[in-house]
């Protein structure tokens, strides 16, 4: 079922006790930089450093307590993993997290941290949902997917609902938003609250090249593959397509996406830890790589940047 804004709405609530409500703040250098003024939604502050909390929580509180015995089973590669394990942990709820053996082992090791159990699988040969179907039908445990899923979708969202809020607070009226996107899951529950408050910002998806499913999808009508390749460092968002309800809100709700090259992911990583004090992983900082490269004029305007999550290794 596709979700409403009154789903998000209702997400907002539900995770209200444990989700955080990360700031929107304004950047003066990003502001001398582009002529317009720049504000940043800081989901590195969220529980598990990334947004895949609020759809983790919002999924997993609703699924019926007479449900819950059984658990949960998700596939990740690391920051939907941490969100569902920590749901799973503050809802009683054991859980398995299928994970790509070359993920971070920082992300890794976070889901263990939070009593995520591992199954790790070789992403170039292996079939991560046939892994997770299987391990589902052995423990009668339930599914919670990464992005194509009405509840996360909603959970999501939720950002999105404090981003308008918090612009209304600054007196601004957004021209754009700009959002990471891997399956879509955060870029069209962001978009569906935005238009739910009365938001008028354009708002456009940043993938990495070759990952770029959303563009190529809202540019064709229709969902199609990237072609995909040598792997990005944005290990956050290498799903090869949008999924298939995510398109469906995504292609009424947004406007042309955007793609960013590696180098240009390392350059925002590094501005975001020299220029803006921040933590940010190469993923997470898709938004402010394509400010950075200028595939957005922002003068004149008021932009958010969505930094999805700051789950990084130590170098």
């Amino acid at each position: 079922m596709t979700p409403g804004f009154a789903d998000i709405q209702a997400a907002a609530r539900r995770i209200a006790p444990y989700a955080v409500r990360t700031p929107l703040v304004e950047s003066p250098a990003l502001n001398a930089l582009t002529g317009g003024r720049v504000f940043l939604k800081l989901e590195t502050l969220q529980r598990t450093g990334s947004f895949k909390f609020r759809g983790a929580c919002n999924r997993l509180a609703m699924i019926p307590e007479g449900a819950r015995a059984n658990g949960v089973v998700a596939f990740s590669s690391g920051n939907h993993a941490q969100g569902v394990a920590a749901a799973a942990a503050l809802f009683g709820m054991t859980a398995v997290i299928v994970m790509p053996s070359d993920a971070p082992r920082a992300k890794i090791e976070g889901t263990r941290a939070l009593g995520g159990t591992v199954v790790e699988y070789d992403r170039q040969r292996e079939d991560r949902e046939a892994i997770a179907g299987r391990i589902c039908a052995e423990r009668g445990a339930v599914l919670v997917k990464p992005f194509d899923d009405a509840g996360v979708i909603a959970g999501q969202g939720t950002a999105g609902l404090e981003i308008a809020e918090d612009a209304a607070r600054f007196g601004v009226t957004l021209d754009a938003v700009l959002v990471p996107c891997s399956g879509g899951g955060l870029l069209s529950g962001v978009a569906l609250a935005l238009k739910g408050a009365g938001v008028p910002a354009r708002v456009h998806s940043v993938e990495p090249e070759n990952f770029d499913g959303m563009k190529r999808s809202l540019e064709a009508g229709a969902r199609v593959a990237a072609p995909g390749g040598r792997l990005s460092i944005a290990d956050a968002l290498m799903a090869p397509m949008p999924g298939a309800l995510v398109f469906d809100l995504a292609k009424d709700l947004l406007a042309p996406g955007f793609a960013v090259s590696d180098a240009e992911l390392e350059r925002a990583v590094a501005f975001a830890a020299s220029d803006l004090k921040l933590v940010v992983e190469p993923g997470g900082a898709a938004a402010l790589a394509a400010l950075l490269a200028g595939r957005l004029d922002a003068r004149g305007k008021a932009v958010a940047l969505v930094l999805s999550g700051g789950n990084t290794d130590a170098r």
